[in-house]
């Protein structure tokens, strides 16, 4: 993936985080740029998750455990990041958001052959 592409896929999720903390109670972000190192600091704690857990307990693995792994992830994120502040129910409120959001603009493909180039 190129640094166009990760650029692209953190603003859009900063994006999404800025929807979240307006429809939210218990979830509020302070601007754009800290949104945007949220993305970031969430993907990264999403990938060392995956990386030492495995796929199926990743935070975008499909299901109940998939779902409590991202309001975790959310909830701990608060914790790397002055202008995020998040409570628990906001965490899973937001999981539940984020999950719906992902149901329409996907962060990784859903598809066999990976990658659309890679085909």
């Amino acid at each position: 993936m190129t640094l166009l592409r990760h650029f692209i896929r953190f603003a859009v999720t900063a994006i999404v985080l800025l929807l979240v903390g307006w429809i939210v109670p218990g979830f509020q972000v302070v601007g754009f740029w800290t949104a945007f190192l949220a993305a970031i600091i969430i993907a990264a704690i999403g990938w060392g998750i995956e990386a030492f857990m495995g796929p199926r307990l990743s935070p975008y693995s499909r299901g109940f455990i998939g779902f409590i792994v991202s309001a975790v992830v959310i909830y701990f994120t608060q914790f790397f990041l002055a202008g995020l502040r998040v409570t628990l129910i906001g965490a899973i409120l937001a999981a539940i958001v984020i999950g719906i959001a992902d149901l329409f603009v996907p962060a990784k493909p859903r598809f066999a052959g990976g990658e659309l180039g890679d085909r």
